[in-house]
């Protein structure tokens, strides 16, 4: 396969700094405040909390065997799923802020030198010597999953701390919506939630990993999205039911609606402990897009107090292509009892890899919604966004072309239907 472009940009930068001296020890390199203690970053952007890992890719060119070496192919790829998203948002046009820890280390400058070249704000990353950059390593089959891997980001507990980001606290408080993932540990997490559910901001919160899904127990009053896999969808209903309630979901050739009908009673979970909407991807299956209200609640949970970002050129490309109010108000209801899920196709594509497809999926919807678009068609951006994504080498693409994201997104949108409607009681 053909290396692209950004891989070789990256590769040349990996290189160049192999070859610097080290870094001389700053210290810890605060946030700049203004003198009336608000952040240089304030304004009306999304605030992104969580990882920026460089991983390492193994693709073997031909099918592995246990104890030796096989021919294929490795490399450096930006990742995090934090970072992921944030990137995959700048692609759409949005300026999202990072709250993040690297270190003054090889990786940590690879990393850094490609946030500062997007243009994006470096304020809310904390540099430290005593940190060591997540790295994860990935062993990847021959279709682009995983097959095994080992994951070094520990620092991402140690040090992002809730004392680092209280300096953001404006940042967060401005912010259309705030979206953590569970790198964090659970008092990054709980304090995060805590600045935005003082402004009453939607919280978007990314599982990372089914045993991390778990810290949702912490945290799910305050929570608003969550998008699990259906895995992390099972461990996350197990951890809020207090024991092992559900187990793995075990499904061959079924239905979209026997599929929802088995995922059903976790969701259920998930939405009675507080959590507002919950988007759970089912891979080539889609999406099931649910809530214990219709279309007009989740319009509601979308827009918090805080007014859209200007992102008129998103805004206006998707609502020509995806109208508002597909879904008709007939289907709202406000009964505690009653669960609406609408079921999201995913589009064919050519896979090169699959790592991304999940973190573009939430940056795509959350930079729709952060330019003013309903969850349905944010949702449909964002599975736009995942299948630009799983055929590019990089997790997130080098570029997305906006009309080529518009044209998938209407497919996505006009093939969504209700698979779901009515009281689970």
């Amino acid at each position: 396969m053909e290396e692209s472009s950004a891989q070789r940009r990256l590769d040349s930068i990996s290189r160049h700094l192999l070859l610097q001296p080290p870094q001389p020890n700053h210290g810890l390199q605060q946030a700049v405040l203004l003198s009336n203690g608000k952040s240089e970053s304030e304004g009306s952007e999304a605030v992104v909390i969580g990882g920026m890992v460089l991983d390492i890719h193994a693709t073997p060119s031909i099918p592995s065997n246990p104890r030796t070496t096989t021919p294929g192919k490795v490399s450096y790829v930006l990742g995090g799923v934090a970072r992921n998203v944030a990137e995959c948002m700048s692609k759409l046009g949005a300026k999202p802020f990072m709250i993040s820890a690297l270190g003054l280390d090889m990786a940590g400058n690879l990393l850094l030198e490609h946030w500062k070249s997007s243009g994006l704000s470096m304020e809310g990353i904390l540099r430290h010597q005593n940190v060591e950059t997540p790295v994860v390593c990935n062993v990847l089959d021959v279709n682009g999953e995983v097959a095994a891997g080992v994951a070094s980001v520990e620092a991402l507990e140690k040090f992002l701390t809730p004392e680092w980001i209280q300096q953001f606290k404006y940042s967060i408080r401005s912010a259309p919506v705030l979206m953590i993932d569970a790198n964090l540990n659970l008092s990054a997490l709980k304090a995060s939630c805590q600045l935005a559910a003082e402004s009453k901001i939607p919280v978007w919160f990314e599982p990372v990993s089914v045993a991390k899904s778990r810290r949702i127990n912490s945290i799910s009053k305050y929570v608003s999205f969550a998008s699990p896999n259906e895995d992390e969808l099972v461990a996350m209903a197990n951890a809020l039911s207090g024991g092992i309630v559900f187990s793995p979901i075990e499904r061959d050739q079924c239905s979209t609606e026997t599929l929802f009908h088995m995922l059903k009673p976790a969701v259920w979970v998930l939405l009675e402990k507080g959590i507002k909407i919950v988007v759970v991807t089912v891979g080539s299956d889609g999406v099931f897009l649910c809530s214990k209200g219709g279309p007009s609640f989740m319009r509601t949970v979308c827009k918090g107090n805080k007014p859209y970002v200007s992102n008129a050129e998103l805004f206006n490309t998707v609502t020509a292509s995806c109208p508002s109010n597909a879904f008709s108000n007939p289907l709202d209801s406000d009964k505690s009892s009653f669960l609406f899920a609408v079921q999201f196709p995913a589009l064919p594509a050519s896979v090169v890899r699959l790592t991304g497809a999940g973190d573009c999926l939430v940056g795509g919807t959350v930079a729709s919604i952060c330019a003013g678009l309903d969850v349905m068609q944010s949702l449909a951006v964002g599975i736009a966004a995942s299948k630009a994504a799983v055929e590019a080498e990089t997790n997130v693409p080098r570029a997305l072309n906006l009309a080529a994201i518009a044209d998938d997104a209407k497919l996505v949108y006009s093939a969504a239907k209700v698979v779901f409607h009515q009281s689970v009681l």
